[in-house]
């Protein structure tokens, strides 16, 4: 009886080895090297001011820079967050990019390549706030070497198409960072996971390109709707934020008819992480009852051996 139960014991840990193995994941950059594009130039990194030397060494191990003629560098500093965003001149600056330009229809690809490094903005984050900017077909590369929100990268990004000879919109890109911060402030503030926030932007955006709102009072009612269908509970204050956010998008006249494939692209790729999501939850639920299950029919083994 011992011996059976024993057997019983390790194929239990057997099978849940398997499924643990088909839980796991596992992420890669690529990088694949198609030569000098001749088109659009070297690739552009853009480095933290605040960087050390080696720091700066790390970023480019980060992101495969193994010969630096083949790229254009440069620095993001303080000042630069003044002209880009308004943003406070005192800040340390460690967030670094990469931003490679891709023939249009590609649409924008981020990549955060340290995730343990960039603790609060997603990479549909990223893309959503630069195709708010008005940055569209890139590859880009974030990385950091310490810890750090990740909210300063888009002044690289920006500064890295202003050197391009790209000039992007001022007030969008302010108003881009002012998304970002409201969505990672949502993530942090009312508990809501990442990809429900830029869920909810994104599609609030999607009806925007489909409606064509006039007036104030018509993006008060697309968010709304979008907060009742999506199920979520906001504080009046936030709800008057996502408003006030949303009219001045309405009030520079971002079209976004121009990146319905991305935000469509972004609002899938959304949806299937949530039920990624989901399904975990509901394995690691399998997981716990099975054990329950198993330690309930050892009790009563030796409870029917010894009783």
């Amino acid at each position: 009886m011992l011996k059976m139960l024993s057997r019983f014991i390790l194929v239990a840990i057997f099978l849940l080895g398997i499924g643990l193995n088909g839980v796991a994941k596992a992420s890669s950059n690529d990088s694949n090297d198609t030569g000098y594009d001749e088109k659009y130039g070297s690739p552009i990194v853009v480095y933290g001011e605040t960087l050390t030397p080696a720091q700066k060494d790390e970023m480019r191990k980060v992101f495969n820079v193994t010969d630096s003629s083949q790229v254009k560098e440069i620095t993001v500093t303080d000042s630069d967050l003044v002209k880009y965003i308004n943003g406070d001149p005192n800040s340390n600056l460690y967030s670094s990019a990469k931003i490679t330009r891709k023939d249009k229809g590609n649409g924008i690809v981020v990549n955060i390549v340290t995730p343990d490094n960039i603790t609060r903005v997603t990479s549909d984050m990223y893309s959503n706030a630069l195709l708010t900017a008005g940055v569209e077909d890139a590859t880009v590369d974030v990385a950091s070497p310490i810890k750090v929100t990740g909210e300063s990268a888009l002044v690289g990004i920006y500064k890295a198409y202003d050197k391009s000879g790209t000039t992007l919109n001022k007030d969008r890109m302010e108003v881009a960072n002012q998304e970002l911060n409201l969505a990672t402030d949502l993530s942090q503030k009312n508990g809501l996971d990442q990809d429900k926030v830029t869920q909810l932007l994104t599609e609030i955006k999607q009806e925007i390109a489909n409606q064509h709102p006039a007036t104030k009072e018509d993006i008060e009612k697309i968010v709304d709707d979008k907060l009742k269908t999506l199920k979520i509970e906001l504080s009046p204050e936030d709800r008057q934020l996502l408003i006030k956010l949303f009219d001045k998008m309405r009030s520079l006249n971002i079209n976004f008819d121009n990146v319905k494939s991305q935000l469509g692209s972004i609002t899938s790729d959304i949806k299937k992480k949530l039920q990624e999501a989901a399904g975990d939850k509901g394995f690691w639920q399998s997981v716990a009852n099975f054990f329950k299950s198993l330690f309930q029919a050892i009790g009563n083994f030796f409870s029917g051996l010894f009783g």
